[in-house]
């Protein structure tokens, strides 16, 4: 059994990638080849963005939506503790100052109020200007979008989304992405729910001139003409192979979508009352599911149990940023922040991806409630 099954999805779209590919290396246009237009086109067409820039990674497509914002030395961006280091190094890597904030221990998201309470203290100290609120839809739930929209609004901060994990999925009717967030980022690495087979990633936007920034941004300060240098910028672009293998997989990415709902709903039928299950989405929005992720207080001797049971299962995350050794100076140290804690002791992944078979997931919740039970 596997955690995440990309071989079962290859399988079935071996030829269309292949057909894809050999374009490419026909035409040998690795960089900035037709299919990274038509990506770009087909992904605003998903989730209805106005404009959509590829970049070579997750982590990149943030750091491009802070620089193209301005953010950088004597700025504040509030972030989720409870999240993995690329959210929150870039706001170092471009100066400014990361405030880590407390998690929902229901939706594993931002808390609000947490939030709330960081930004008020941050005014008050006048040492830094509240620039951003950086959300990230763990897991693949998505933030709640109206909350942090108010939040951000009432403070006067951009919005930020970090869909990374959450592409694909929809909150109130509209889909990640669509202006839910001043700028919303996703990562194609291949185990999110939309991978290709390396590092790829994108920005999402229907702000025009933050658009052409971002697509400035990362074609080193580009102009209109390739040599005029309008601005200083990285080299951040997604190669031509990697936007011809998204392309098929786009294609079906709807289908997958409602597979993991499906999957997510059958999970959360069987372990109710057995263990903290994930909350579901609300009528006809879905989750992009990319981990199905239950809480158990005594996590370590099940994950072991699982695994002699042939179970693979994983921890994201088991210890939350403010407690890294390299954030350590940023944040308020062991005990301020407790639910991120807390969730980092009890959390735990289990396999989830579109080919899941009714067996297994039957196999797993059975293996699940033996080992919480024992």
């Amino acid at each position: 059994m596997l955690f995440i099954d990309l071989k079962a999805q290859h399988q079935l779209l071996r030829d269309e990638i292949q057909e894809r590919l050999d374009a490419v290396l026909e035409k040998q246009a690795f960089i900035q080849g037709p299919e990274v237009g038509e990506l770009e086109q087909k992904l605003a067409e998903f989730c209805g963005a106005k404009r959509v820039i590829s970049c070579a990674n997750g982590t990149d497509a943030l750091q491009l939506a802070m620089m193209a914002l301005g953010i950088g030395r004597g700025d504040a961006v509030f972030v989720p503790s409870f999240t993995y280091t690329a959210t929150a190094e870039v706001i170092l890597l471009l100066g400014a100052q990361p405030v880590f904030v407390d998690s929902d221990p229901a939706s594993f998201n931002v808390d609000f109020d947490s939030a709330d309470n960081a930004i008020e203290e941050v005014k008050a100290k006048g040492e830094y200007r509240p620039a951003a609120l950086l959300t990230v839809d763990l897991f693949g739930q998505p933030v709640d979008y109206h909350r942090a929209r108010a939040l951000a609004d009432r403070h006067g901060l951009a919005f930020i989304s970090d869909a990374a994990q959450g592409f694909g999925a929809s909150f109130d009717g509209k889909r990640v992405g669509s202006g839910l967030a001043d700028i919303t980022t996703t990562s194609f690495f291949p185990a999110k729910p939309l991978g290709c087979y390396g590092d790829g990633g994108a920005v999402f936007t229907d702000h025009e001139g933050w658009a052409d920034t971002i697509r400035s941004i990362c074609l080193h300060g580009k102009g209109q003409e390739k040599y005029d240098v309008i601005r200083v910028g990285v080299n951040s672009r997604l190669d031509t192979l990697q936007a011809a293998i998204l392309l098929p997989k786009l294609a079906i990415f709807g289908e997958e979508i409602e597979k993991r709902h499906e999957i997510a709903t059958k999970y959360t039928e069987l372990l109710a009352g057995h263990v903290a299950t994930p909350l579901m989405p609300g009528e006809g929005d879905r989750f992009a599911w990319a981990q199905y992720t239950i809480k158990v207080p005594n996590r370590d001797a099940v994950q072991a149990r699982l695994k002699a049971d042939g179970i693979p299962s994983n921890v994201y995350y088991p210890r939350p940023m403010h407690l890294q050794p390299a954030y350590l100076a940023y944040g308020g140290g062991e005990g301020s922040l407790p639910v991120a804690e807390q969730l980092s002791k009890e959390v735990l992944s289990l396999p989830m991806h579109p080919y899941l078979r009714d067996s297994e997931i039957r196999q797993i919740c059975s293996a699940v409630i033996a080992a919480t039970a024992a």
